[in-house]
């Protein structure tokens, strides 16, 4: 199974040399209703996902499905637009692929958005959220299996796997562009059904701030290859069990679009300040 995992990046790796010039410094994940930043990209180059050997299919509407590299913010970069969900019936491993994709590009760091469901009751909808750190209910995780140790070690540690020092750049980006931008903790869940006021007591009580269903087999893929990682999740409705009301995708994907030029910004001045 390792040789299988390294000669099926090899043949992406290939693949995708072929068609664009770019090397990435910076690789983007972007999330639901969120893929307005890959229209900043200068110099684009772009790859349906479906030209790019042994990547998954996106089957959410709402996820353009593509691999777009050029320069943001004075960098190179990778940008996902449309990322892959274990409710889409994809493996943990499946799901985190192209991060691992991304760092055979030559990408040292990743930055990720999604959308979550806030459950602090100070959030509000439309704000933006930085990951300080996350909580795994998902029930998977990429690195089960035999350990390429070409790839990272086989007990990767995790106890600050969103990088302090990129924290505090998007904190200073926010301040400096009068943004709004909390500090949380992220709970990742299955899905693809939102949650009952009962799970919102729970997630809260064990500690997290938002909840979402992507982004942690991603960030576990990361900190696997050595990235230095930074997620931000836009808070598209708000998940308060007292006064909860129903939402809908549409309610969802609106917020998110609604938030979207305040998270390029933010995401666009981080990567001009991010070091490597």
């Amino acid at each position: 199974m390792e040789t299988l995992l390294s000669e099926r990046l090899e043949e992406t790796v290939r693949a995708i040399r072929s068609r664009v010039k770019w090397v990435p410094e910076i690789g983007v994940i972007l999330g639901t209703g969120l893929g307005g930043l890959g229209e900043k990209i200068e110099e684009p180059q772009a790859l349906s996902y479906d030209r790019v050997p042994h990547f998954p299919r996106p089957t959410v509407e709402s996820h353009q499905g593509q691999l777009c590299l050029g320069r943001l913010g004075g960098r190179p970069v990778a940008v996902m637009e449309g990322r892959f969900h274990l409710y889409e019936g994809y493996s943990a491993q499946e799901v985190a692929y192209p991060v691992r994709v991304l760092r055979a590009l030559g990408a040292k760091a990743l930055i990720l958005t999604n959308a979550a469901g806030g459950m602090n009751p100070h959030y509000a909808a439309g704000d933006l959220m930085v990951i300080t750190d996350h909580i795994n209910l998902t029930g998977a995780n990429p690195l089960i299996g035999p350990n390429d140790e070409r790839l990272g070690e086989r007990f990767p540690d995790m106890s600050a796997p969103y990088d302090p020092e990129l924290i505090l750049l998007a904190q200073e980006a926010a301040w400096e562009n009068n943004l709004r931008l909390h500090r949380g903790v992220y709970v990742g869940v299955t899905g693809p059904n939102l949650e009952t006021r009962s799970e919102y007591r729970f997630l809260r009580a064990i500690g997290a701030d938002a909840v979402g269903m992507s982004t942690v087999p991603e960030v576990i893929a990361a900190v696997h290859a050595r990235m230095r990682v930074l997620a931000v999740s836009c808070i598209t409705d708000l998940c308060i069990p007292e006064t909860l009301k129903p939402t809908s995708v549409e309610e969802i994907l609106q917020i998110a679009r609604r938030a979207q030029p305040a998270l390029s910004c933010l995401i666009s001045k981080v990567i001009e300040a991010l070091p490597l």
